[in-house]
């Protein structure tokens, strides 16, 4: 059962009721965990995504590639990530998480450094395949690792800390590249795009060493090279108190009952198709901000880099107060449906179009507001799942795996390359799931705290008080509030538990 945590202001790190202990390992965790996720995810993003910035700075044209290959090449990145995600399920609980998540780092380190040679469109989509099989691990892995340490109070910061990697890798992958085209063009016989290449694989492979003595692992199977034994018994201790499967060294096995009870119950589902409404909501990926800018036809292949790297950069500022406010203010429902409102409003302008082109600027540089709740949600998902380290890897890989499988083929439909930069279709099917995606908020909403007062009915029958009242952890905001056993609205206030 959740311990109850009172409100807060902004500013405050640590809550009252943390000890001396418990903020001396929340700094050393922070230290540890944070910056190689913040950093990992940098460079997993520009890994990832700079098959666009290369493709208009002289891929497409220097390798004779044309028609949808761009999206082909994004396609079968997604079709590498679904399959590379499929046995990490059962990995996460049971290998040391210092080993696996750089390792895998290292691997698509090499298959990025690899594509500055590529000279078919054969070998592109070998290499982008093997890209993505190896990434597959690494957004889920942090989020799992970070529900594996820290209480659903602290998820949100810690979450946008970690997902300002990605907004900072969007920007600096156009502002390599911009740089590569800008002064590398022809060194060594090189292409800037080649050179952006070599650039980024050899930051990928230093940061994955890194990860090797950094990344602490989980509770269960620590890196104790900067942590202690002191230190690892109060984290299961926190972490039971918290509720979270995760306060013993044991390691899981998987069995044919636990993945009976995975499908039969509401979390898989819910928070699948939930996760699925999110990145079907998100248009940037596919790169129609640096195609619509192409389109101009007034600016050289580094000015189109540098002023893509617009929208991640403004983004890095919505990511931090959409996650700092769903844990100190607004709540976690109210911080996913501000930040789908702003998403519907710059999807909007973007579907109609025929706007003046300082409200596409706009529109293109307020998509991140969109994306940055994705903490958030995994946040509050790690939350939902916390009683079963097995269970909760299970699910929060499907979460991932679906939506991936999806984004595989949807762009070939509704983003393909021929229709840019004006995606109607696209652009269309983003916004009506971003509509959706704060209904079902409101659904999965109702579920947890349905489910929060079962179990904590039960923890108090079993023991033998029964008058003890539930405090529901979900963080309290302008669409929540606090919920009795008897399922009576106690109060309501506009900060966090």
């Amino acid at each position: 059962m959740h311990t109850k945590r009172g409100a807060q202001p902004w500013y405050h790190w640590f809550t009252e009721t943390d000890t001396p202990q418990d903020r001396k390992l929340l700094i050393k965790l922070d230290l540890l965990i944070l910056p190689y996720a913040f950093i990992g995810f940098w460079i997993n993003y520009i890994d990832s995504s700079n098959i666009n910035n290369a493709w208009v700075a002289g891929l497409a044209h220097d390798l004779d590639f044309h028609g949808n290959q761009l999206v082909d090449f994004q396609t079968i990145y997604q079709v590498g990530s679904v399959i590379g995600q499929v046995p990490i399920a059962f990995l996460f609980p049971i290998l040391p998480m210092n080993w696996l998540i750089p390792g895998m780092e290292f691997c698509w380190g090499i298959f990025t450094l690899l594509q500055y040679r590529a000279s078919s469109y054969s070998e592109f989509m070998a290499y982008r395949f093997l890209v993505g099989l190896f990434e597959a691990p690494f957004f889920i892995g942090v989020h799992y690792v970070l529900g594996s340490w820290y209480r659903a109070d602290e998820l949100g910061r810690r979450g946008g800390i970690f997902f300002i990697g990605m907004t900072l890798g969007a920007s600096t992958a156009s502002l390599i590249q911009s740089g590569a085209s800008a002064h590398l063009q022809g060194v060594s016989g090189l292409a800037g795009w080649r050179w952006m290449y070599i650039i980024v694989a050899l930051m990928t492979l230093v940061v994955a060493i890194a990860g090797f003595f950094i990344w602490p692992g989980t509770p269960d199977i620590p890196n104790k090279l900067f942590l202690s034994d002191e230190d690892i018994a109060l984290a299961r201790k926190r972490m039971e108190e918290n509720g979270t499967g995760a306060s013993n060294n044991s390691i899981p096995k998987f069995s044919l009952r636990l993945l009976k009870s995975v499908i039969t119950d509401w979390e898989i589902y819910v928070l699948t198709w939930w996760n699925v409404l999110f990145w079907n909501s998100d248009a940037q990926v596919w790169g129609g901000y640096l195609l619509w800018i192409e389109s101009l036809g007034r600016y050289s292949a580094a000015q189109i880099n540098s002023l893509g790297s617009s929208a991640p950069a403004v983004g890095i500022l919505y990511v931090l107060f959409i996650n700092f406010s769903s844990d100190l203010w607004l709540g976690r429902t109210g911080a996913i449906v501000l930040s789908h409102l702003v998403n519907i409003i710059c999807t909007t302008i973007l579907v109609i179009w025929n706007v003046p082109e300082s409200a596409k600027w706009f529109a293109s540089n307020i998509y991140y507001c969109g994306i940055g709740m994705s903490s958030v949600l995994y946040g509050w998902a790690n939350d939902i799942l916390r009683h079963n380290k097995q269970a909760r890897a299970i699910t929060l890989v499907a979460m991932n795996i679906a939506p991936t499988a999806v984004r595989a083929w949807i762009g070939l439909l509704v983003f393909k390359t021929v229709e840019s930069p004006r995606f109607t279709k696209g652009y269309s099917f983003c916004l009506a799931n971003s509509i959706v995606l704060i209904g079902w908020t409101f659904l999965v909403r109702h579920l947890y705290h349905k489910q929060e007062k079962r179990i904590d009915l039960e923890s108090s029958r079993s023991s033998g008080s029964i008058e003890q009242v539930s405090q529901i952890s979900e963080n309290i905001g302008p669409f929540d509030h606090k919920v009795s056993v008897s399922g009576h609205i106690l109060e309501r206030q506009s900060h966090s538990l």
